[in-house]
């Protein structure tokens, strides 16, 4: 990551555009507009990283926003379908369980002195929970059948990450 971080870099700026999304979802209960915001959410988190890598910009910023914009877009999207109905509690529930789980860990590190010097970087499981929910949010419109399915895979995936990110918390606290 560059010293200089900025928060006006193309990755950053298409990790922000995903905080509009959030707020357009809920504003909007068309499902076609909510369908090309649950497309563009899912575009913009690929892009941001791909620029980022290939163009050698990420930074902090970028990896602080953009999993933050991913969570507060799926969070806002769940919230939505449960008030208007579309999904149950239990449902909601199983969206949300790694992103509980993952904030209760971090603030957990941020608490413990020998966490506190741990860096947080985003795993291949996370972006895999992240995946199955916008692929889980699009087919609650396009292919509801398959959604207890999709909560089931959201539900072993997310249980894996949080094991993931558990071990590798542990690993990193004993190298340092």
């Amino acid at each position: 990551m560059k010293k200089g971080d900025s928060l006006a870099t193309l990755p950053n700026v298409l990790s922000l555009s995903r905080l509009a999304f959030a707020a357009a979802f809920v504003m909007w209960k068309d499902t076609d507009v909510r369908l090309v915001l649950i497309a563009a959410a899912g575009a913009t988190d690929f892009l941001d990283g791909y620029i980022a890598r290939t163009r050698g910009t990420t930074s902090r910023w970028g990896a602080l926003i953009d999993p933050v914009a991913d969570r507060f877009f799926v969070f806002a999207a769940v919230c939505s379908l449960l008030f208007d109905d579309v999904i149950g509690t239990w449902q909601y529930a199983i969206f949300i369980l790694r992103d509980f789980m993952t904030a209760v860990g971090f603030l957990t590190a941020r608490v413990m002195p020998s966490l506190r010097k741990v860096t947080f970087v985003a795993r291949q499981s996370g972006k895999v929970v992240t995946v199955l929910q916008l692929a889980t949010l699009a087919l609650v419109f396009l292919r509801p059948a398959w959604v207890p399915w999709t909560l089931a895979l959201i539900g072993v995936a997310s249980v894996y990450s949080v094991i993931d990110y558990t071990w590798a918390l542990h690993r990193a606290r004993a190298r340092g």
